[in-house]
């Protein structure tokens, strides 16, 4: 097998990494807080020698997170937190604490704030947000501050990571950041408000095209390259 035929398998592999990750963007357009990713072509260049060429090849295993804002919707909901601007609400998993942009809670029977998955909501110390369960009219601040019948019980905290480069994604709508987090004041918090995804459909679609025209072009290739290859091994055992 030759350098060319190597150069495009790995760019085929990596055309298929990013179709995936479309399909994946594509899939959440409805999700709620969902951060669109794309993948990273890089280029790999082999030394092979002082009597050969050096060999080029791509490679597509790193991903990036989109994090633009996404448009907010009115829910009312009591417990629908949306964040304009930068930011991530923090949840308490098993894994560890995440990230996330998603901000549909509910009241746990303990009055904790909670995901739909249970996972429980942080605020600005680390500590579980709890609301009283016989509490009145419950109110949030644009700075996170949630107040019961006009007095404050706790503040939602927002951080962001220390280098967002080492944002990653962990699964549904929460991220990992290996890097750490610091709290963050810079954005604003609507009550009754929920993000939705930041997927561009018609964007996304054009992409997958692109990609799939890009790939068949490559398979294209591959095909030409051994009906040629067969074609020399016949000549030559004749």
């Amino acid at each position: 097998m030759d350098n060319a035929t190597y150069a495009t398998l790995n760019r085929q592999s990596g055309l298929m990494n990013e179709m995936r990750a479309i399909a994946n963007n594509i899939a959440n357009l409805s999700t709620t807080g969902f951060r669109k990713e794309g993948v990273v072509f890089a280029e790999f260049v082999a030394d092979l020698g002082q009597a050969e060429p050096s060999l080029s090849m791509a490679n597509a295993d790193a991903r990036i997170i989109n994090l633009a804002q996404g448009p907010l919707t009115q829910t009312g909901g009591t417990f629908d937190f949306a964040i304009e601007g930068d930011g991530f609400f923090m949840v308490e998993t098993p894994e560890g604490n995440r990230l996330t942009r998603a901000g549909s809670f509910t009241p746990s029977p303990e009055g904790e704030l909670v995901t739909p998955d249970g996972h429980r909501l942080l605020d600005l110390g680390g500590a579980p947000i709890v609301v009283p369960l016989d509490a009145g009219a419950i109110a949030a601040a644009r700075d996170g501050t949630i107040s019961v019948s006009g007095n404050p019980i706790a503040q939602i905290g927002l951080f962001l990571p220390t280098d967002p480069n080492d944002l990653t994604h962990d699964g549904g709508t929460r991220f990992a950041a290996k890097g750490g987090v610091e709290p963050y004041e810079g954005a604003n918090i609507f009550q009754g408000f929920l993000e939705n995804s930041n997927v561009n459909a018609i964007g996304e679609i054009a992409r997958m095209i692109e990609v799939q025209r890009a790939y068949e072009i490559g398979q294209g290739f591959l095909e030409k390259e051994d009906a040629r290859i067969r074609s020399v091994i016949q000549a030559m055992s004749r």
